[in-house]
């Protein structure tokens, strides 16, 4: 551990960040192949926002892609599951809404008919 704090006198200060691996195969075929499966994008395009969620849903079976478009993000995203895209927007005539509360309760709507496929 240093013993003193970095001086900003010191002048600019430089990071380099390293690539994680990519995880989300090992989740889907090995930790939890039975979970239902979300994974989320950003992106600053919508176009290459949607062909990243539909290759996640393809590369890496998901059932669904939780698709962020970042100038809209706090208004609206798009859920995109291999049968339909779903715009999922925050209810403007509510005071201090956000869009979490309208998603979650989608997400939770589409976990629960994929949970009910194992009960049968």
């Amino acid at each position: 551990m240093a013993l003193h704090k970095i001086q900003s006198a010191s002048g600019p200060l430089d990071i380099r960040l390293a690539q994680v691996p990519k995880m989300l195969s090992v989740l889907r075929n090995e930790w939890a192949p039975m979970a239902f499966h979300i994974s989320f994008k950003l992106e600053t395009d919508t176009d290459i926002l949607l062909a990243k969620a539909n290759m996640a849903l393809k590369k890496y079976k998901m059932h669904m892609v939780i698709a962020n478009e970042l100038s809209t993000r706090k208004e609206e995203v798009i859920v995109v599951t291999e049968q339909e895209k779903v715009t999922v927007r925050r209810d403007c005539t509510r005071a201090g809404a956000e869009v979490e509360s309208p998603l979650v309760e989608l997400v939770v709507d589409r976990h629960s008919t994929y949970i009910k496929k194992f009960d049968a």
